[in-house]
């Protein structure tokens, strides 16, 4: 009788122990989904670059008391992940367009602390909302400085060259230079390993230990640019793996790359996050960037769009499949009807659109899937465009388009009703619902 009751004694700790295993403030990985305290976690989420910027700004209805309402908002509609910019790096104009401003690496090696804080805040906010972030640690792209700022300050590319408006073809050959600019990763990774062991003011956290971040992201949408970079590009990913995991036992990493467009092929898609240190897979579908319609109206190519998306979002989910890891679709726009930059205009085809992406995600959710998540792009939140005005200028307010896109051009404002109507419908527990 007595061995017996020992017996029970110690299968109850045992199963208390792994309870409270479980529990853990992190998103974890399991397989093929994301799991918060051991439930499956299939989000809706979006784009909002800007998010660590906002409590910067002196004018607290601008900054903090804009970041909170846009929170509140977001949470209200069922959008609990966002995928935010940790800093920009450099100053000035680059490839003949302005960057984001204020930079947190202004000059090579110089940080300015201060810009942290904004994303301390965010971070701070985000917990009390139970809501999460991803954080993109670089750029591909010029906007926010990225690699071509890092080639620029170790004497890969004049200044001449990185401020004119290259070609798409100078542009390429450029970057590519990345994957084998030694010193330029060594300065990378200087500014990866400040942000990881950087303590939250808010919280009195190191960013290692903050619960509201679900990933760190290597860049956005880093390719090789060239084939001939692809061997090299490999082994940034690897080093650039290794050295975030290293650092960071408690979140999960992905890479932010576009799927096969972007990485030019699938095996090489393939081949890099089947790494042993990527905890998932992303993917992003542009169908103006990537030619896929050219009417002003988008209407008469809708089908055709639409079809071709979702046939791009089950190749990507195949593979998935077969490493055994979520994949997000954690980048896709379209503009208003009739290519409108104006908040007032129709949004009616890119509803249709952005209902076709998360009717992949819903499907995937009722099947224990792999396509975990999505993030729409991108939030403009209560910010409006300048009127008579194209381009950001410093001093307007930030939007889902980044400085070198015409503003209004894919922000989904807090205005249009429509739209978020169509995400309250995905996003509600329980939906259930035909095409």
């Amino acid at each position: 009788m007595l061995k017996s009751r020992l017996l029970l004694l110690i299968v109850a700790l045992q199963a208390i122990t792994l309870s409270l295993a479980a529990q853990t403030p992190f998103v974890k990985v399991r397989k093929n989904q994301f799991l918060i305290n051991g439930k499956p976690y299939y989000f809706m989420g979006t784009n909002y670059w800007y998010g660590g910027l906002l409590a910067l700004q002196q004018d607290e209805e601008r900054g903090k008391e804009r970041l909170k309402k846009e929170l509140d908002f977001l949470k209200s509609q069922g959008v609990n992940n966002l995928r935010v910019l940790v800093g920009a790096e450099g100053l000035g104009q680059i490839n003949g367009v302005q960057r984001v401003k204020p930079a947190l690496q202004p000059e090579q090696g110089k940080f300015d602390l201060r810009i942290l804080e904004g994303l301390d805040y965010l971070l701070f906010e985000l917990e009390k909302r139970e809501m999460y972030a991803v954080l993109f640690l670089s750029n591909n792209w010029e906007w926010s400085g990225g690699f071509l700022q890092y080639l620029n300050w170790n004497g890969q590319l004049p200044v001449e060259t990185m401020q004119k408006k290259m070609s798409w073809d100078e542009l390429r050959d450029n970057t590519a230079k990345f994957y084998t600019c030694k010193p330029c990763q060594e300065d990378f990774q200087k500014q990866v390993k400040l942000v990881l062991n950087h303590k939250n003011k808010y919280t009195n956290r190191a960013y290692i230990d903050e619960p509201a971040i679900m990933a760190w992201e290597i860049a956005n949408e880093p390719r090789p640019m060239r084939p001939y970079a692809a061997e090299d590009y490999k082994k940034f990913i690897k080093s650039t793996s290794r050295l975030i995991k290293s650092i960071d036992k408690n979140h999960l990493l992905t890479l932010g790359t576009e799927g096969d467009q972007g990485t030019e092929s699938m095996d090489l898609f393939k081949d890099i996050h089947q790494l042993k240190k990527v905890d998932y897979l992303t993917l992003h579908i542009w169908p103006k960037n990537w030619g896929w319609f050219r009417d002003t109206s988008i209407t008469d190519s809708l089908d055709r769009v639409i079809a071709r998306s979702r046939e791009y979002i089950r190749r990507h989910e195949q593979i998935a499949n077969q490493l055994q890891k979520p994949l997000v679709v954690e980048e896709f726009g379209l503009p208003r009807d009739n290519h409108s930059f104006n908040p007032a205009g129709s949004t009616r085809s890119r509803d249709k659109y952005f209902a076709s992406i998360f009717d992949e995600w819903f499907r995937s959710k009722k099947e224990a899937g792999s396509i975990a998540g999505v993030n729409f792009w991108g939030f403009g939140g209560t910010a409006r465009p300048q009127p008579h005005k194209l381009f950001w200028e410093e001093g307007d307010d930030f939007s889902g388009d980044p400085p070198q896109e015409e503003q209004g051009l894919n922000s989904v404002f807090d205005s249009d009703e429509s739209t978020w109507k169509m995400i309250r419908t995905f996003s509600k527990p329980n939906t259930t619902f035909s095409k």
